[in-house]
Protein backbone atom coordinates (compact mmCIF):
# COMPACT_ATOMS: atom_id res chain seq x y z
CA UNK A 1 0.00 0.00 0.00
CA UNK A 2 1.29 3.36 -0.77
CA UNK A 3 -0.22 6.23 1.28
CA UNK A 4 0.50 10.27 1.40
CA UNK A 5 -0.63 14.04 1.36
CA UNK A 6 -0.85 16.40 -1.32
CA UNK A 7 -1.49 19.96 -0.39
CA UNK A 8 -3.47 21.99 -3.70
CA UNK A 9 -3.35 25.23 -2.92
CA UNK A 10 -3.63 28.58 -5.41
CA UNK A 11 -5.74 31.94 -5.40
CA UNK A 12 -9.28 32.71 -4.99
CA UNK A 13 -11.50 31.16 -7.80
CA UNK A 14 -8.75 29.26 -9.57
CA UNK A 15 -10.71 26.20 -9.91
CA UNK A 16 -9.12 24.00 -6.88
CA UNK A 17 -12.65 22.39 -5.69
CA UNK A 18 -12.90 21.83 -8.69
CA UNK A 19 -10.13 19.93 -9.47
CA UNK A 20 -10.73 17.66 -5.97
CA UNK A 21 -14.09 17.01 -6.94
CA UNK A 22 -12.74 15.97 -10.02
CA UNK A 23 -9.67 13.89 -8.81
CA UNK A 24 -12.00 12.39 -6.05
CA UNK A 25 -15.11 11.82 -8.92
CA UNK A 26 -17.59 12.71 -6.17
CA UNK A 27 -18.32 16.12 -4.86
CA UNK A 28 -16.41 16.96 -1.54
CA UNK A 29 -15.61 21.07 -1.70
CA UNK A 30 -18.66 23.31 -2.76
CA UNK A 31 -17.79 25.08 -5.76
CA UNK A 32 -19.37 28.34 -6.94
CA UNK A 33 -17.74 31.25 -8.98
CA UNK A 34 -17.75 33.69 -5.98
CA UNK A 35 -14.25 33.81 -4.64
CA UNK A 36 -12.80 32.52 -1.32
CA UNK A 37 -15.88 30.01 -1.82
CA UNK A 38 -13.57 27.67 0.50
CA UNK A 39 -12.60 28.71 3.59
CA UNK A 40 -11.36 26.05 5.51
CA UNK A 41 -8.51 23.14 4.52
CA UNK A 42 -10.44 20.09 3.84
CA UNK A 43 -9.07 16.63 2.98
CA UNK A 44 -10.43 14.66 -0.07
CA UNK A 45 -9.76 10.71 0.13
CA UNK A 46 -9.07 9.05 -3.47
CA UNK A 47 -8.07 5.61 -2.24
CA UNK A 48 -8.05 2.70 -5.35
CA UNK A 49 -6.82 0.12 -3.31
CA UNK A 50 -3.06 -0.07 -4.76
CA UNK A 51 -2.97 4.00 -3.22
CA UNK A 52 -4.54 6.00 -0.44
CA UNK A 53 -3.75 10.18 -1.70
CA UNK A 54 -4.93 12.19 0.70
CA UNK A 55 -5.87 15.86 -1.20
CA UNK A 56 -5.98 19.27 1.07
CA UNK A 57 -8.29 22.00 -0.72
CA UNK A 58 -7.32 25.07 0.84
CA UNK A 59 -8.92 28.50 1.01
CA UNK A 60 -7.94 30.50 -1.68
CA UNK A 61 -4.51 33.10 -0.48
CA UNK A 62 -6.12 36.56 -0.96
CA UNK A 63 -4.90 39.72 1.07
CA UNK A 64 -7.03 39.62 4.02
CA UNK A 65 -8.78 42.66 5.61
CA UNK A 66 -10.14 40.73 8.76
CA UNK A 67 -9.08 37.62 11.43
CA UNK A 68 -11.30 35.05 9.09
CA UNK A 69 -8.98 36.37 6.15
CA UNK A 70 -5.88 35.65 7.92
CA UNK A 71 -7.25 32.76 9.14
CA UNK A 72 -8.40 31.07 5.89
CA UNK A 73 -4.47 32.18 4.49
CA UNK A 74 -2.99 30.70 7.38
CA UNK A 75 -4.59 27.38 6.84
CA UNK A 76 -3.49 27.31 3.12
CA UNK A 77 0.01 27.53 3.69
CA UNK A 78 0.28 25.38 7.15
CA UNK A 79 -1.63 22.52 4.80
CA UNK A 80 1.80 22.58 2.50
CA UNK A 81 3.89 21.34 5.35
CA UNK A 82 4.80 17.59 5.84
CA UNK A 83 3.42 16.66 2.42
CA UNK A 84 4.19 14.68 -0.80
CA UNK A 85 3.66 17.34 -3.36
CA UNK A 86 2.29 20.51 -3.82
CA UNK A 87 -0.45 21.40 -6.51
CA UNK A 88 -0.51 25.00 -7.16
CA UNK A 89 -3.62 25.66 -9.31
CA UNK A 90 -3.51 29.18 -11.83
CA UNK A 91 -6.57 30.67 -13.22
CA UNK A 92 -4.42 30.90 -16.70
CA UNK A 93 -6.91 33.80 -17.56
CA UNK A 94 -5.17 35.81 -15.32
CA UNK A 95 -1.04 37.29 -15.18
CA UNK A 96 1.33 36.71 -13.35
CA UNK A 97 0.90 39.38 -10.96
CA UNK A 98 1.73 40.62 -6.38
CA UNK A 99 -0.47 38.25 -5.41
CA UNK A 100 1.11 35.07 -7.39
CA UNK A 101 4.59 36.24 -5.85
CA UNK A 102 3.36 36.48 -1.97
CA UNK A 103 2.76 32.63 -2.75
CA UNK A 104 6.24 31.83 -4.61
CA UNK A 105 7.84 34.31 -1.45
CA UNK A 106 6.61 31.27 0.94
CA UNK A 107 6.28 28.08 -0.49
CA UNK A 108 8.51 25.24 0.15
CA UNK A 109 10.76 25.21 -2.74
CA UNK A 110 12.03 21.45 -1.63
CA UNK A 111 8.79 19.92 -1.87
CA UNK A 112 7.74 18.61 -5.15
CA UNK A 113 5.51 20.69 -7.11
CA UNK A 114 3.32 20.97 -9.63
CA UNK A 115 1.76 23.87 -11.59
CA UNK A 116 -1.33 23.59 -12.74
CA UNK A 117 -2.59 26.15 -15.46
CA UNK A 118 -6.15 26.03 -15.15
CA UNK A 119 -9.46 27.71 -17.54
CA UNK A 120 -7.18 26.41 -20.44
CA UNK A 121 -10.26 26.23 -22.30
CA UNK A 122 -10.99 29.83 -22.19
CA UNK A 123 -7.35 30.91 -24.08
CA UNK A 124 -5.80 30.78 -27.19
CA UNK A 125 -2.65 28.71 -27.60
CA UNK A 126 -0.18 31.73 -27.52
CA UNK A 127 -1.67 32.99 -24.39
CA UNK A 128 -0.95 29.24 -23.17
CA UNK A 129 2.48 29.28 -24.08
CA UNK A 130 3.16 32.87 -22.36
CA UNK A 131 1.47 32.00 -19.23
CA UNK A 132 3.24 28.25 -19.16
CA UNK A 133 6.93 29.94 -20.15
CA UNK A 134 6.51 32.27 -17.13
CA UNK A 135 5.57 29.89 -14.86
CA UNK A 136 8.60 27.73 -15.78
CA UNK A 137 10.78 30.70 -15.32
CA UNK A 138 9.22 31.46 -11.62
CA UNK A 139 9.50 27.57 -10.69
CA UNK A 140 12.20 26.05 -12.83
CA UNK A 141 11.76 22.97 -11.02
CA UNK A 142 8.24 22.26 -11.34
CA UNK A 143 6.09 19.70 -13.04
CA UNK A 144 3.38 22.22 -15.52
CA UNK A 145 -0.07 20.37 -16.52
CA UNK A 146 -2.04 22.57 -18.52
CA UNK A 147 -6.17 21.75 -17.27
CA UNK A 148 -9.40 22.41 -18.02
CA UNK A 149 -11.02 21.26 -14.63
CA UNK A 150 -14.39 21.99 -15.62
CA UNK A 151 -13.86 20.06 -18.48
CA UNK A 152 -12.33 16.91 -17.09
CA UNK A 153 -9.17 17.83 -19.50
CA UNK A 154 -5.54 17.30 -17.52
CA UNK A 155 -7.02 15.53 -14.41
CA UNK A 156 -5.61 12.15 -15.12
CA UNK A 157 -2.12 13.50 -16.13
CA UNK A 158 -1.95 15.56 -12.71
CA UNK A 159 -2.86 12.09 -10.74
CA UNK A 160 -0.56 10.16 -12.82
CA UNK A 161 2.24 12.43 -12.24
CA UNK A 162 1.49 12.25 -8.56
CA UNK A 163 1.45 8.27 -7.79
CA UNK A 164 5.07 8.26 -8.30
CA UNK A 165 6.02 10.20 -5.44
CA UNK A 166 3.98 8.38 -3.25
CA UNK A 167 5.57 6.28 -1.12
CA UNK A 168 4.78 3.10 1.05
CA UNK A 169 3.00 3.85 3.78
CA UNK A 170 -0.06 2.79 6.18
CA UNK A 171 -3.79 3.26 5.42
CA UNK A 172 -4.65 6.71 6.95
CA UNK A 173 -8.63 6.47 6.69
CA UNK A 174 -11.16 3.57 5.91
CA UNK A 175 -11.48 2.18 2.46
CA UNK A 176 -14.93 4.13 1.33
CA UNK A 177 -13.98 7.19 3.48
CA UNK A 178 -14.40 10.37 1.43
CA UNK A 179 -12.99 13.08 3.99
CA UNK A 180 -11.78 13.75 7.58
CA UNK A 181 -14.88 16.10 7.99
CA UNK A 182 -17.96 15.02 10.21
CA UNK A 183 -21.56 15.48 8.82
CA UNK A 184 -22.54 18.79 10.41
CA UNK A 185 -19.45 20.52 8.07
CA UNK A 186 -20.96 18.93 4.88
CA UNK A 187 -24.63 20.12 5.68
CA UNK A 188 -23.18 23.60 6.64
CA UNK A 189 -21.14 23.77 3.55
CA UNK A 190 -24.22 22.24 1.57
CA UNK A 191 -26.15 25.28 2.87
CA UNK A 192 -23.35 28.07 2.27
CA UNK A 193 -22.96 26.90 -1.31
CA UNK A 194 -26.64 27.36 -1.61
CA UNK A 195 -26.20 30.64 -0.22
CA UNK A 196 -23.40 31.62 -2.54
CA UNK A 197 -25.23 30.93 -5.27
CA UNK A 198 -28.93 32.42 -4.74
CA UNK A 199 -27.49 35.82 -2.90
CA UNK A 200 -26.08 39.10 -4.12
CA UNK A 201 -22.32 39.98 -4.06
CA UNK A 202 -22.42 42.08 -1.24
CA UNK A 203 -23.97 39.05 1.65
CA UNK A 204 -21.88 36.08 0.81
CA UNK A 205 -18.71 37.12 2.48
CA UNK A 206 -20.22 38.34 5.28
CA UNK A 207 -22.07 34.99 6.24
CA UNK A 208 -21.60 31.83 7.69
CA UNK A 209 -23.38 28.66 9.05
CA UNK A 210 -23.77 26.85 11.80
CA UNK A 211 -25.53 23.34 12.33
CA UNK A 212 -27.50 23.55 15.87
CA UNK A 213 -28.91 20.22 15.63
CA UNK A 214 -28.79 17.02 13.41
CA UNK A 215 -31.05 14.17 14.20
CA UNK A 216 -30.45 10.95 11.98
CA UNK A 217 -33.65 8.90 11.94
CA UNK A 218 -34.28 5.32 10.63
CA UNK A 219 -36.17 7.00 7.68
CA UNK A 220 -35.34 10.69 7.94
CA UNK A 221 -33.45 13.47 9.09
CA UNK A 222 -34.52 16.60 11.32
CA UNK A 223 -31.95 19.19 10.92
CA UNK A 224 -31.62 22.70 12.56
CA UNK A 225 -29.11 25.30 10.99
CA UNK A 226 -28.46 29.58 11.35
CA UNK A 227 -27.40 31.17 9.01
CA UNK A 228 -25.36 34.18 10.52
CA UNK A 229 -24.83 37.57 9.20
CA UNK A 230 -23.01 41.05 10.34
CA UNK A 231 -25.94 43.61 9.43
CA UNK A 232 -29.20 44.23 10.26
CA UNK A 233 -30.18 44.45 6.19
CA UNK A 234 -28.27 41.08 5.50
CA UNK A 235 -30.66 39.64 7.43
CA UNK A 236 -33.78 40.73 5.15
CA UNK A 237 -31.79 39.91 1.91
CA UNK A 238 -31.25 36.11 3.24
CA UNK A 239 -34.72 36.08 3.95
CA UNK A 240 -36.16 37.65 1.14
CA UNK A 241 -39.44 39.19 0.28
CA UNK A 242 -42.56 36.96 2.42
CA UNK A 243 -39.34 34.85 3.15
CA UNK A 244 -38.96 33.39 -0.45
CA UNK A 245 -35.11 33.36 -0.65
CA UNK A 246 -34.95 31.37 2.90
CA UNK A 247 -37.35 29.20 1.25
CA UNK A 248 -35.03 28.73 -1.94
CA UNK A 249 -31.96 27.97 -0.37
CA UNK A 250 -33.73 25.23 1.84
CA UNK A 251 -35.07 23.54 -1.20
CA UNK A 252 -32.06 23.44 -2.92
CA UNK A 253 -30.05 22.35 0.18
CA UNK A 254 -32.18 19.62 1.31
CA UNK A 255 -32.18 18.37 -2.21
CA UNK A 256 -28.21 17.36 -2.08
CA UNK A 257 -28.71 16.62 1.36
CA UNK A 258 -31.71 14.02 0.80
CA UNK A 259 -28.70 12.51 -1.29
CA UNK A 260 -26.01 12.46 0.80
CA UNK A 261 -28.16 10.82 3.62
CA UNK A 262 -30.62 8.66 1.26
CA UNK A 263 -33.33 9.55 3.19
CA UNK A 264 -35.97 12.38 3.54
CA UNK A 265 -34.69 15.55 4.77
CA UNK A 266 -36.48 18.34 7.07
CA UNK A 267 -34.25 21.43 7.16
CA UNK A 268 -35.19 24.69 9.29
CA UNK A 269 -33.21 27.72 8.82
CA UNK A 270 -33.00 30.59 10.69
CA UNK A 271 -31.10 33.87 10.40
CA UNK A 272 -29.46 35.25 13.37
CA UNK A 273 -27.19 38.62 12.84
CA UNK A 274 -24.01 38.98 15.05
CA UNK A 275 -21.90 41.80 13.94
CA UNK A 276 -18.37 42.23 13.17
CA UNK A 277 -18.64 38.43 13.53
CA UNK A 278 -15.73 37.89 10.88
CA UNK A 279 -13.43 39.68 13.93
CA UNK A 280 -14.88 38.05 16.63
CA UNK A 281 -12.34 34.94 17.94
CA UNK A 282 -15.14 33.37 20.21
CA UNK A 283 -17.75 32.99 17.51
CA UNK A 284 -14.74 32.16 14.54
CA UNK A 285 -13.97 29.56 17.27
CA UNK A 286 -17.38 28.32 17.64
CA UNK A 287 -18.07 28.16 13.78
CA UNK A 288 -14.74 25.91 13.15
CA UNK A 289 -12.43 28.64 11.70
CA UNK A 290 -9.98 28.44 14.81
Amino acid sequence: MKSGFVAIIGRPNAGKSTIINALLERKLSIVTEKAQTTRNSIKGIYDDDEYQIIFIDTPGIHLAHHSLGRYMNQQAFASTKDVDAIVLVVDGSRKFDAGDQVIEDKIDKKTPLFVVINKIDLLRLPEVEEIKAKYHEVYPKAVIIEMSAIENFGIDSLLEKIKPLIKEGPRYFEKDALTDKDPSFFVSEVIREKLLKLLKDEVPHNLAVRVDDIKNQKDKCIIRSTIIVDKESHKGIVIGKNGKRIKAIGMKAREDLEEYYGKRIFLELFVSVKEDWLNNQRLLKELGYK
